[in-house]
């Protein structure tokens, strides 16, 4: 019999409506029956493409014995991490201050009042490894709250206090200058991983956010080193195994050094970060492989992700059917020698040698990830081309991974964001009308009246949860990259709107610091403020960049001065934890940067000459400009008041910091002013 997960929209949390477990969603009325029976809370966080969490399930949750006992002595609790971001840093901070470790699944046991006491992550069905079962865990932790109830109070209230006392160390509310962004860089070479692209060892994290920093200092500075460690580090991973050879998009992360093993789950964020990415580095290189790359990206997305409502699904998972029945992690990616035999007779023995399938296999059980490593000769495009279409009408007839169909509100934003500008650079209208159509989706339903957003949609039905900092900040950057690209105000006034929510309900006033929920939020334990970008940017980094191109797009004044105090933690943290802030390094670059105005005006926007001026303005490598494209007699965008054509020809207008370059007609110079 279905438990109380049958009526929520989270994937993930249906995948355990059908367990003896009497699950319970995140709710006041969950901590009422704690307080009602005297019983502790389980609280059990994950997302439905982590490989861990199906474990667990498979292993504790479906197990009767197991359900029952959990049934008997806790109220349980189930959260998506994705849905409730604010829950699960909350909890994933107190694992992590801890343990020193954290990961999903999350296991952490909670008094009525919500005071963490015990945590883990996975743990086994039986002890192994020195890991106690899961079994184990249930029943220490009901005999430490039946036999000592005051010690277990006492631990829980010692932790809160000691979470209450981590703030984080905030710069104060002065932007970074030249002397920490390239102190940051200097840290950031110091990381580097030379020979192999990326920085750190295994696990190894596709560094987006941290390639735009480099990518927006090398244009602002000229720095050669910062424009190698970008381009070496977006080819390795493209020519590695967690870049889809076959289908494009890009997978989590590498569990080795070499980019080679991915983890094989393909998320949405990751590859809107990485499409914008690699197409900026074609914007600022001319590399076939990065426009390749973008175009693959933006193309897996909008063929496997976008869902019937036109917003874009939040995840693939790892694991499929490996053709016996079993789930097995990355059946539907990995090919052995025979299986490439079966399917290109002939030809496989070239696929082998093009795609580094060896007898011995790269990954399990004989199997090969798919990689281009470097080889010395040429291939036949035509063959290889022939080859890989092959094989993706193969892999087709596999079954395919699940799909996890929640659209997240701030993961859109990204992918927006990615498609209205890669769209744009490569002529593919397709692509900014998939942006349109996203975007559309999320002022229909996830804005509400007063445009506070929801942070998750399912089928077309807005889920329960209220936006957080990331949402609004991602958002409103989508919708002004779409502002840029299509010259239609309302999405600069949509990105207002947003962003006013931000200065209202999100900012510290007297320190300029961002919070994670809203003022009016559900109040937890603690109030989530987390500026370091892991996975994608933090919502505080986000919320900086949007509001300073929003001020440069409409001259506000109170959204550059967020901006600037925002960015305070940048100053503190670029120079000692570069790694962990790459987005906020690349607002900040923005920031020294001016940014760059450019008002483009034309008698039309069909009109070629203008065309010509606005695609140069866009394909400007000048960190963070913006762009507004229109007639001289537009009320669509600010930017273009009194802004009249220059002898009846279309003209460019560039100005920084208050200041403006006399107006151009011709594209030569307009290149010039915005290349540096």
């Amino acid at each position: 019999m279905p438990n109380r997960l049958a009526h929520e929209t989270s994937p993930y949390l249906l995948q355990h409506a059908e367990n003896p477990v009497d699950w319970w969603p995140w709710s006041e009325a969950a901590f009422t029956e704690a307080r009602r029976r005297g019983v502790p809370v389980h609280l059990s966080v994950g997302y439905s493409s982590c490989h861990w969490c199906h474990v667990l399930a498979a292993e504790s949750f479906e197990d009767e014995a197991v359900a029952a006992y959990m049934n008997a002595h806790f109220v349980n609790i189930k959260v998506d991490r994705e849905e409730r971001p604010d829950v699960d840093a909350v909890y994933m901070e107190a694992v992590q201050a801890a343990t020193g470790q954290g990961g999903w699944p999350m296991t952490v046991f909670l008094t009525p009042d919500a005071e963490p006491f015990y945590f883990g992550t996975y743990f086994p069905p039986a002890p192994r490894h020195g890991m106690p079962s899961f079994r184990q865990v249930l029943e220490g932790v009901h005999s430490a709250w039946t036999d000592r109830r005051e010690e277990v109070a006492e631990v829980a209230g010692k932790i809160v206090r000691d979470l209450a006392g981590r703030e984080i160390s905030y710069g104060g509310p002065e932007a970074p200058g030249e002397e920490e962004l390239a102190r940051a860089l200097l840290g950031l070479t110091r990381e580097y991983d030379a020979q192999r692209g990326g920085f750190g060892g295994a696990p190894k994290f596709p560094p987006s956010m941290v390639i735009e920093f480099l990518l927006r200092h090398a244009a602002r500075t000229g720095s050669e080193g910062a424009l190698q460690m970008a381009a070496d580090t977006c080819e390795r991973m493209a020519r590695g195994g967690i870049y889809d050879q076959l289908g494009g998009g890009f997978a989590r992360y590498s569990v080795d050094r070499e980019w080679v093993v991915p983890h094989f789950e393909k998320m949405l964020y990751d590859n809107a970060l990485l499409c914008r990415v690699y197409a900026h580095l074609w914007r600022t290189t001319g590399s076939d492989l990065a426009r390749r790359v973008a175009l693959e990206t933006a193309d897996f997305m909008v063929r496997e992700l976008r869902t019937n409502e036109g917003g874009f699904a939040s995840a693939l998972d790892a694991d499929s059917d490996d053709g016996s029945g079993k789930h097995v992690e990355g059946a539907y990616y990995v090919w052995t020698p025979e299986q490439l035999r079966n399917v290109l007779g002939d030809d496989a023995e070239l696929a082998a040698d093009y795609f580094g399938v060896t007898e011995e296999g790269t990954f399990e059980e004989g199997a090969s990830v798919l990689q281009l490593p470097q080889r010395e000769g040429v291939f036949d495009a035509e063959k290889v081309e022939s080859i890989k279409r092959r094989l993706l009408d193969a892999r087709a007839a596999r079954p395919a991974p699940g799909r996890d169909d929640k659209v997240v509100a701030a993961w859109n934003g990204l992918t927006i964001a990615a498609l209205a500008e890669t769209g744009a650079y490569f002529d593919r209208p397709d692509l900014v009308e998939a942006a349109v159509g996203a975007a559309d989706l999320l002022v229909r339903l996830h804005l509400d009246d007063h445009a506070q957003i929801a942070r998750t949609s399912k089928d077309g039905k807005v889920g329960a949860n209220a936006g957080v900092l990331e949402d609004y900040a991602d958002v409103a950057e989508g919708f002004l990259a779409l502002a840029s690209v299509t010259g239609e105000g309302v999405w600069l006034e949509f990105a207002g709107f947003l962003l006013d929510h931000v200065l209202a309900r999100f900012v510290d006033e007297e320190s300029g610091a961002l919070y994670d929920t809203a003022s009016d939020a559900e109040q937890l334990i603690r109030r989530p403020q987390d500026p370091t970008d892991n996975a994608a940017p933090s919502g505080w980094t986000a919320a900086a960049g949007a509001l300073l191109s929003y001020a440069a797009q409409t001259g506000a004044e109170p959204h550059r001065t967020a901006a600037e105090r925002a960015l305070g933690v940048v100053k503190a943290l670029g120079p000692r934890v570069p790694r962990f802030i790459g987005w906020g390094l690349a607002v900040a670059e923005a920031l020294l940067d001016g940014p760059k105005e450019v008002a483009i005006v034309g008698p039309s926007l069909d009109d070629k000459a203008t065309k010509a001026l606005h695609r140069t303005a866009l394909l400007g490598t000048a960190p963070g400009a913006v762009v507004a494209v229109g007639t001289p007699d537009s009320d669509e965008l600010p930017l273009l008041a009194g802004r009249p054509l220059v002898q009846d020809e279309p003209a460019a207008y560039v100005c920084r910091n208050f200041t403006c370059d006399a107006p151009t007609t011709d594209l030569e110079r307009l290149r010039t002013a915005l290349n540096g």
